[in-house]
């Protein structure tokens, strides 16, 4: 699967609510960077992507609107908004490390308002 095959399945599973769709594109060696810190594998990431879709993002919840994406060889990276139930976030970035189908490396960051 190509970098935007691989995005493509991952944003359709993350707004699916499908937890183990949204593992499917990691390793168990998969680093997820964000502002709190680091995860690390799969299992470490099931527990963040459940809560984060039974919660902020929970599927019928919440308003999306990406603003911009872009892949580049093996790197992708996306900007959006969104507005939840109980936050707006107007700014949300992630970049992607994609090689041989499966998201190596995952950064995020966003700027959060709760109401």
């Amino acid at each position: 699967m190509d970098t935007k095959a691989t995005l493509d399945h991952h944003i359709a599973a993350f707004s699916a609510g499908d937890v183990d769709g949204v593992l499917e594109d990691y390793t168990d060696e998969s680093v997820f960077l964000h502002p709190e810190g680091v995860v690390h594998g799969r299992e470490a990431l099931r527990g963040m992507y459940a809560e984060l879709l039974e919660g902020l993002f929970k599927p019928g919840t919440y308003d999306f609107t990406m603003n911009a994406v872009h892949v580049e060889g093996d790197v992708a990276f996306i900007a959006w908004e969104a507005r939840c139930g109980s936050a707006d976030v107007p700014l949300g970035t992630d970049t992607f490390l994609i090689r041989d189908g499966k998201i190596r490396t995952h950064t995020f960051a966003a700027k959060i308002d709760p109401r």
